[in-house]
């Protein structure tokens, strides 16, 4: 299905937010200024004209606002279809997946840094904690500004990580083990090191040049348009040899391919048949959603970069070639090895995330959508107390309106977020039930489980006391900003709320930490351990928690009252969400089968219960 007439300033509000890609862009404003979709929706706004909008906010919004809303809209010609019918049975949707951050995972040589055979050694641990399938972050070549996610040699290991028969080793074991094993896929930008970007620098004429985003200085010595990086500051390097720019979205070293340049395009799949060859079972995909650009690389609207905190992203979060890039990549390399691919996919909405991963569409198997991770008006960056009811609408709105041909990634954890248990609640009484209470939707909820190491250990953010503890590039670069706004103590307050330090410590089975993260201990917490464990057997041993029918009972405030049901069997999942005592669901003819807690009348403060219908 598709949209036949394009939006103009005489279309109306509803016509715009009808659309798929309306709808969640304006849903995402809204979100960050902690609105009601009921603003656009009512009667009267929804039947007011674009230009009346663009008249009466013009002070504000500016006069290229809408224009830049309505470009963006019509660029997407497709609806999601939104399938009813059978889900379609895939190794992935029932797989429970580990993300191992290499570096901090398990150290074997005592040299403060985790490794191949570490990885290797701990592999019975996994087995036994029940995951079927591990997904690495970059363990390639690279000279780690960004730990990895700036690659130098894509076909190399990281000589700190082990080597590439290291890696064979650990694959042989992985399947041995009747596990899976997906690779960290970073192919938005390389490392300015990477032979490709050092060709470009050192002969004009070379055909790399086109491999990059360069662009010649115009006299003025400024960047050539307002875009800015993900790690603070302008998103272009001056290279003055060459009197030229070139881009980079995130750090200095990471620079962004040209994905128009079809010779790019073939190098990339390439490089992904190589790994598929060697018996890896598909890739998450960093930052996928930005390979493509608008072409000309345009201005960003300044009020959209108010509002979303980053100048230019409109040009780039869901560009033109998107899907066309993602079919030719699934059909050249994915298809032909049956292989699983899930695509991080920063800023785009639900619709957005149907038109990527629905499977008539073969681009995507999944995506991590970011939107649950945070509050609305909140950013990663605030202190704040994160409201466990918004991630129950959250997961509803989706699991309803997903569709059986799209399937949800479930996550709370990753190398780029702090703990979601230190969101929830700092009070250190309420933080092991808050875990529990986690796990438990993780594993009953609709969709594929993705844990990131330390979840199972109960391990919550490190009370950092120093900037010389933090080596995450992106804390770095934030921190030189808002010292230009803020105290030394501000600024640190908001690095400690937000930096990805928090999940990139060695974990606490490691015996030696290095320098900068000296002192920095937890201990493993055996019970939460146990619980996942637990979790995960009563998910593998009936797929209703994978295929089953998801119906809600109870959504008022603090309570999450839920039925999975496949094939006769049904189970109830009950959940208090918040830190008082609520009662419990009790009905004659359900045996509970896990609790966080003893069983009663009542559901202490994040306690949780998973009953099975005799």
């Amino acid at each position: 299905m598709s949209i036949d007439k394009k939006l103009t300033l005489e279309s109306k509000v509803g016509d715009l937010y009808a659309t798929p890609v309306g709808q969640d862009t304006i849903g995402k404003v809204l979100m960050q200024l902690g609105l009601s979709d009921k603003v656009i929706t009512n009667g009267i706004v929804s039947n007011l004209k674009l230009k009346t909008i663009a008249n009466l906010t013009k002070a504000k919004l500016g006069e290229g606002f809408f224009e830049a809303l309505i470009h963006l809209v019509n660029s997407e010609k497709d609806v999601p279809f939104v399938s009813r019918g059978p889900i379609t049975k895939k190794w992935w949707k029932e797989a429970v997946f580990y993300q191992i951050y290499p570096r901090s995972f398990y150290d074997t040589n005592g040299d403060g840094i985790g490794d191949l055979p570490g990885i290797i050694e701990k592999l019975d641990y996994l087995k036994e904690l029940g995951v079927d399938a591990l997904w690495l972050s970059p363990i390639y070549d690279s000279p780690n500004d960004d730990n990895g996610y700036d690659i130098r040699d894509y076909q190399k290991i990281m000589e700190e990580f082990g080597t590439m028969e290291d890696f064979d080793i650990l694959l042989e074991e992985i399947h041995k083990r009747d596990m899976k094993l997906i690779m960290d896929l970073v192919v938005n930008h390389t490392s300015d090191e990477h032979e490709w970007f050092q060709n470009a620098l050192k002969d004009p004429t070379s055909k790399y040049r086109d491999y990059y985003y360069f662009r010649k200085d115009d006299g003025s010595k400024t960047p050539p348009n307002n875009w800015n990086s993900f790690f603070a500051g302008p998103a272009w390097n001056y290279y003055e040899e060459l009197d030229s720019w070139a881009l980079h979205l995130f750090s200095k070293k990471q620079m962004d391919l040209n994905w128009e340049n079809p010779e790019v395009r073939e190098e990339v799949i390439k490089m992904v048949n190589w790994w598929l060859d060697k018996g890896v079972d598909g890739f998450r995909m960093d930052v996928i959603n930005y390979i493509s650009k608008e072409e000309g690389l345009p201005q960003g609207n300044y009020v959209i970069g108010q509002m979303m905190g980053y100048y230019g992203i409109e040009q780039y979060y869901y560009g033109p070639k998107l899907h066309q890039f993602l079919r030719e990549i699934q059909e050249k390399a994915f298809a032909p090895h049956n292989a699983f691919s899930v695509g991080e996919t920063p800023g785009i909405g639900r619709n957005m995330c149907q038109l990527v991963t629905g499977e008539e569409r073969k681009e995507l198997d999944m995506v991590f959508s970011f939107d649950h991770l945070e509050t609305p008006g909140h950013v990663r960056m605030d202190d704040y107390e994160y409201d466990l009811n918004y991630y129950r609408d959250y997961m509803i709105d989706w699991i309803t309106n997903y569709g059986n041909n799209c399937w949800m990634s479930i996550f709370y954890n990753n190398h780029d977020n702090p703990r979601m248990v230190n969101k929830v609640t700092e009070d250190p009484n309420y933080q092991e039930a808050v875990m529990k209470l986690l796990a438990v939707m993780q594993m009953t909820l609709k969709g594929t489980p993705f844990i990131f190491q330390g979840d199972e250990m109960g391990l919550t953010n490190y009370k950092f006391t120093s900037m010389d503890q933090i080596t995450d590039v992106e804390a770095k670069g934030y921190y030189a900003e808002y010292l230009e706004k803020m105290s030394e103590k501000d600024a640190f307050a908001k690095i400690l709320s937000g930096t990805r330090e928090h999940t990139r410590v060695l974990l606490p089975w490691n015996e030696k930490l290095p320098e900068y993260h000296k002192g920095l201990e937890q201990k493993i917490r055996s019970e939460i351990t146990e619980t996942y464990k637990e979790l995960i057997k009563i998910r593998h041993l009936d797929k209703s928690f994978v295929y089953g029918e998801f119906t809600v009972l109870n959504k008022k405030k603090d309570r999450f009252v839920y039925q999975r049901s496949f094939d006769g069997r049904e189970y109830i999942i009950d959940c208090n969400l918040g830190k008082k005592e609520v009662n419990a669901f009790i009905q004659d003819g359900y045996e509970c089968i896990f609790t966080t807690k003893k069983v009663s009348n009542k559901l202490d403060a994040y306690e949780a219960r998973v009953w099975k219908k005799k």
